[in-house]
């Protein structure tokens, strides 16, 4: 590796990027390998570095320390290579004896940073990413019995005909564009799977997708329960109401989450789940979280992921399966609850519970909590070979032992 001292500051935005330190590059995006190692304490308690520190600059000023000690151990192992009085610790030399240089010694300490100075800033913590899990799988299930309660509550079309909606007075029902719209969800879907299998910190990423589907699917049971809208258009074919069946509504429902949830599987064919749509939050919170944890140059990329996801939701519409207020909540409270949860996540600040965050009062914030303790900053868009194949990567970094001295 280049030394730090002659780095430029193309160089040092690399290092940060690998550091996982993006929230500096602002900052520093004219600062070189000298200015990089002058940085001090000092200099995070004045702007602009104090607007970008949460903690004071202290994970960069112990990634600075490392860099120091390279750098110090690399200057000593040259200066003594090359037979250099320069290489010494103190730059001196005493004059030569017998035709020989004597050369006093002397020992070097260099400190070694402890546990709780090295500890990782984005701790893997697979056990939380399960309960995540869990807690998304529960609230999936916990829909799916709702959708089957409510669908017994549903009005009959001949009795109670869609409420009026302006979409559906503007464009006529196309048949199969509820087809359109869930296949673009399962291609999205797909592709974030891949993405996040990729991903150096999946299992930070993925405790944060399975937390935000789970909480968005739990507000929907609410609202379904809440108010029960009639079907949204003639067209609609509802199974038959079961009428305190149990049985056969149990395996109504098992049938339904084997299929997803998806119309296109034949598994969904109960009425009632309008308010809001679910398809419309997978189809929009896929793209965020492709688009968030994806580098910005694959833009191309980031635009085919949006059209996916808005020809998705307008194919909603142009189906008549939903109405458009059922589309717009959704979007709003899915967006919402992401930008919200993320900018939580980033600012350290507003992971302490105190009477000047307002974000603290919200119901699930002990569990965001749990989930965020210990990740410290932004969690970089880093990615790598998963599983056994991480042992391809090589390592650059340098290794330190302590030695016992007597």
């Amino acid at each position: 590796m280049k030394k730090v001292a002659a780095w430029s500051a193309e160089d040092v935005y690399d290092w940060l990027s690998k550091e996982g330190m993006l929230e500096y590059i602002d900052a520093l995006r004219q600062t070189d390998g000298p200015g990089l190692l002058r940085l001090n304490e000092a200099d995070f308690h004045r702007p602009s570095l104090s607007l970008v520190s949460s903690d004071g600059g202290q994970q960069l000023l112990e990634r600075l320390e490392t860099l120091r000690i390279e750098t110090h151990i690399e200057d000593h192992k040259n200066g003594h290579a090359n037979g250099h009085a320069g290489g010494l610790p103190n730059g001196t030399s005493k004059p030569q004896r017998n035709g020989m240089k004597d050369y006093r010694m002397e020992m070097v300490h260099i400190p070694i940073p402890t546990k709780e100075t090295t500890r990782p800033s984005f701790p893997t913590e697979w056990g939380k990413t399960g309960i995540a899990f869990a807690y998304a799988v529960v609230c999936f299930v916990t829909t799916t019995i709702v959708i089957s309660v409510v669908h017994e509550r549903v009005p009959p079309k001949e009795h109670t005909p869609p409420l009026p909606d302006k979409f559906f007075d503007l464009f006529n029902r196309v048949e199969w564009a509820f087809s359109i719209c869930e296949i673009n969800g399962m291609l999205l879907v797909g592709l974030w799977l891949i993405q996040w299998i990729l991903l150096k910190h999946r299992s930070i990423i993925g405790r944060r997708f399975f937390f935000i589907v789970g909480t968005l699917y739990l507000y929907r049971c609410i609202t379904m329960y809440i108010t029960t809208l009639p079907v949204p258009g003639m067209h609609f074919k509802c199974s038959p109401k079961l009428l305190g069946n149990w049985e056969a509504q149990m395996r109504r429902i098992m049938k339904m989450i084997a299929g997803g949830g998806l119309s296109i599987t034949g598994s969904h064919t109960m009425c009632g789940d309008y308010l809001y749509s679910g398809h419309t939050v997978m189809l929009t919170l896929t793209y965020l979280f492709i688009k968030e944890y994806s580098p910005k140059r694959f833009w191309w990329y980031h635009w085919f992921c949006w059209s996916l996801s808005a020809v998705g939701i307008f194919c909603i519409l142009l189906a008549h399966d939903h109405y458009t207020v059922d589309v717009v909540v959704a979007y709003f409270i899915t967006t919402r609850l992401f930008w919200w949860y993320h900018t939580m996540a980033n600012q350290q600040s507003l992971k302490e519970t105190s009477q000047s965050n307002p974000f603290s009062r919200v119901w699930w914030y002990r569990l965001f909590q749990f989930f965020e303790e210990n990740v410290s900053g932004m969690v970089p868009r880093n990615y790598q070979l998963p599983l056994s194949w991480r042992s391809l990567q090589w390592s650059r970094g340098v290794k330190y032992s302590k030695l016992e001295v007597q």
